[in-house]
């Protein structure tokens, strides 16, 4: 097969040298991507930390069949992965990036006169309240305080099937904070559906470490253990990629 991984987090830049970001490092999708190569397979991966496999190049069989990319930002991310999805024949996607959920659209502060009160009301000693854009190449540091405007940012996985027209096996992950197991699964089959995915990797960041669920599997999820994820991973991909081409 050919299987496209991708790995880490993304950057999404508030100047030329702030950025947002989370705290995900890529080692999952990496273990993920390295395993699929120990398996025989024709690997691609996308990631912001490609020093997560650097010390494992040596392990590689069959350098033809493997292959790394990185990113930076969401920018770099969306423009790489719409290519490799769109212009390549993959057999199978594991979408494990933690991606921006949001992305900077402004950096303002309030006027002298202008006052943000604790009920969430913006208020003013003479006339309308007034913010100020101080976007810049670097925002300067003097300003008492900075609001920063946040908008939504496309929701990449979605766009695997609509946009990107992906027909192979494609497998999307969840984190949740602060959830039970049944409502975790709640949550992760619903987005499962929403995104046409074939499988769902969920966990919680309290287990991020420990476990996570896999599925949908015989019409139920399974929890596995994270030394054991790729395999068990790589196996139901197999599964699924072998029934699609009986069908």
């Amino acid at each position: 097969m050919r299987i496209l991984v991708t790995a880490g987090n993304t950057q999404a830049p508030i100047d030329r040298v702030r950025c947002l970001t989370n705290i995900f490092t890529g080692r999952t999708g990496a273990r993920i991507a390295l395993h699929a190569h120990d398996r025989g397979h024709e690997v691609t991966l996308l990631t912001s930390h490609p020093e997560t496999v650097s010390d494992s190049l040596k392990s590689i069989v069959s350098p033809k069949a493997w292959s790394v990319h990185p990113y930076r930002t969401f920018g770099d991310f969306q423009s790489l992965m719409g290519d490799f999805v769109t212009h390549r024949s993959f057999d199978a996607v594991v979408h494990c990036a933690a991606v921006s959920d949001y992305l900077p659209a402004g950096v303002y502060s309030p006027v002298a006169e202008t006052r943000f009160q604790p009920d969430g009301r913006w208020t003013s000693d003479v006339g309308i309240p007034t913010l100020v854009d101080r976007s810049a190449g670097k925002v300067r540091s003097d300003e008492p305080e900075l609001w920063l405007r946040l908008v939504r940012a496309p929701k990449l996985v979605d766009r695997i099937r609509s946009d990107w027209k992906f027909r192979g096996v494609l497998v999307k992950f969840k984190l949740e904070v602060g959830v039970n197991d049944e409502k975790l699964l709640e949550i992760a089959e619903r987005s499962r559906q929403h995104s046409a995915a074939d499988l769902m990797v969920a966990n919680t960041l309290e287990g991020a470490d420990a476990w996570a669920f896999l599925g949908p599997i015989q019409d139920h999820y399974e929890r596995v253990e994270r030394p054991a994820l790729p395999s068990r991973l790589l196996a139901e991909i197999e599964s699924v990629h072998e029934e699609r081409g009986r069908g």
